[in-house]
């Protein structure tokens, strides 16, 4: 069983950065991949970015070079830096955790309350 808390989210001009923090319950963080997933207002949750237990990462389009996945398998935290904002970036984010390295939103098996990110103009 893991638990996942995200937090860092907030109102940010466009432009700007955030970082979002998912801590992790449960000894076996470091076996699951971790996934950032988004959500905005009448729009399906979507795919942002996920890491395994090694390091290799994936990411949206959307996202590519503006956003950077991490995690610490010490601290049973992963992150995800979220620099050079647009407004469409806007949405409540979560994170999640799956047993292998994947965009597909049904293989992940625990899941974050979610934080809210919101980009101005």
């Amino acid at each position: 069983q893991v638990q996942l808390v995200e937090s860092g989210g907030g109102l940010v001009q466009a432009g700007g950065s955030l970082r979002l923090s998912c801590a992790a319950s449960g000894r076996t963080f470091s076996r699951y991949a971790m996934g950032w997933f988004r959500q905005a207002p009448g729009k399906e949750r979507e795919f942002v970015s996920a890491i395994n237990w090694s390091g290799s990462t994936s990411y949206a389009d959307s996202v590519k070079g503006r956003f950077t996945i991490s995690r610490d398998n010490a601290k049973n935290t992963v992150y995800l830096q979220m620099n050079s904002l647009k407004p469409e970036d806007t949405a409540v984010y979560y994170c999640a955790a799956a047993p292998v390295l994947t965009y597909l939103l049904n293989v992940y098996d625990y899941w974050g309350q979610g934080t809210q990110v919101t980009v101005s103009s």
